[in-house]
């Protein structure tokens, strides 16, 4: 997947933009805080039909204005166009379109446009709680099965309503708290087959880049923790009822799946320095992008790179410059405050390429 131009209006300080991009290489050279990162987030809109940054929607729109509109023009390998639209205004809901047409529910253009973003939060995948582990299961799983994005919003509606029940302060109706758990246990098996399956063909890809990057015989694991693997999911949430009436929320099920992240069998959040722990995040990040190639209808990813170069030492770095800069990886973007590593990867490699200087939410094409 390629996108050729994208125009911008209105995207956090991003008040007016168009550029027409490499297909393989471009770069968006400024000072922190210039916009660098928001150019970047409006494709992600694009793809995701949501912010990385922002949970809500209206918190992207420039301050003093009344929308946003971002509105890419993409070609597939088979050379097939696609021209998607996303927009809003404040205190209506937002638009999604792809060639003209509006999607009638959103969870249909996952995946469609695929894409892995790798940015100094990712981090928190490490250092962060259980549900920033699930997240990154969740990103690449949807990206490439329907079945999954179904299963996982009916589990989490039948939880919530499980919830609301558990909070009530008479008894709950017995009869209405069965069918919940039922449906909750139901699509939860679907979730948990699908994360154990994506686990286990995801971490030799990750152990591979991961030593790539290092140049070490460092052992990296990722162990799936879920109560999925008790025994028959039913039983594990009927199990302590009587627990999560008293504290008033669910205390098993898919929702608490964690992934343990480890560095010589031990936890890499508690042993990790600051460059293992960003080599560590990533290596998830790129293996994702390997694992979506070969899943997504062989489709490429695109690739954002957001400040990924601090704090990684030069060796790292190399390798991480190296490794990007393959035939195996297609259109990429990449920020940075100077051209130092920017010149490092245009030097060695004879492939296409645009910069553009951003500077107060302005993007303007470099010679």
């Amino acid at each position: 997947m390629i996108l050729d131009s994208i125009s911008i209006v209105n995207y956090k300080n991003i008040l007016s933009a168009n550029a027409d991009l490499s297909p393989k290489m471009n770069c968006l050279l400024g000072q922190n805080g210039m916009g660098k990162t928001n150019f970047l987030d409006a494709i992600h809109y694009l793809a995701f039909c949501r912010s990385a940054h922002s949970a809500i929607d209206s918190q992207v729109i420039s301050h003093q204005q009344d929308f946003f509109m971002v509105e890419g023009l993409f070609h597939h390998e088979n050379g097939d166009q696609e021209t998607i639209y996303c927009g809003m205004k404040r205190g209506q809901k937002k638009h999604f379109k792809r060639n003209k047409k509006e999607y009638k529910k959103l969870s249909e253009h996952i995946g469609l446009l695929p894409l892995v973003m790798v940015s100094p939060s990712d981090s928190s995948i490490i250092d962060g709680g259980s549900e920033e582990r699930r997240k990154l299961m969740d990103m690449v799983i949807a990206q490439y099965d329907r079945a999954y994005i179904s299963a996982l919003f009916n589990y989490n509606k039948a939880l919530q309503q499980r919830n609301v029940l558990l909070k009530m302060e008479e008894e709950p109706d017995e009869m209405l708290m069965d069918i919940w758990e039922r449906q909750m246990a139901a699509e939860g098996e679907i979730v948990f087959a699908k994360r154990q399956e994506f686990v286990r063909e995801f971490v030799p890809v990750f152990q591979r880049i991961y030593q790539r990057i290092c140049r070490s015989s460092e052992e990296v694991t990722i162990d799936y923790v879920s109560h999925g693997s008790r025994g028959p999911l039913l039983e594990v949430i009927q199990r302590d009822r009587f627990k999560d009436r008293a504290v008033g929320y669910s205390l098993h099920g898919i929702h608490r799946d964690d992934l343990e992240l480890k560095l010589g069998g031990y936890l890499m959040k508690r042993e990790g320095s600051q460059g293992q722990i960003k080599s560590f995040a990533i290596a998830l990040k790129l293996a994702q992008f390997d694992f979506l190639k070969r899943t997504n209808s062989q489709t490429t990813p695109l690739l954002l790179l957001d400040d990924i170069f601090d704090k990684l030492d030069a060796e790292r770095v190399e390798q991480i410059v190296k490794l990007v800069s393959g035939e195996e990886y297609g259109q990429i973007f990449i920020t940075d405050t100077n051209r130092d590593h920017l010149d490092q990867i245009l030097h060695n490699n004879a492939f296409d390429y645009r910069i553009f200087s951003v500077e107060n939410g302005v993007i303007t094409p470099k010679a």
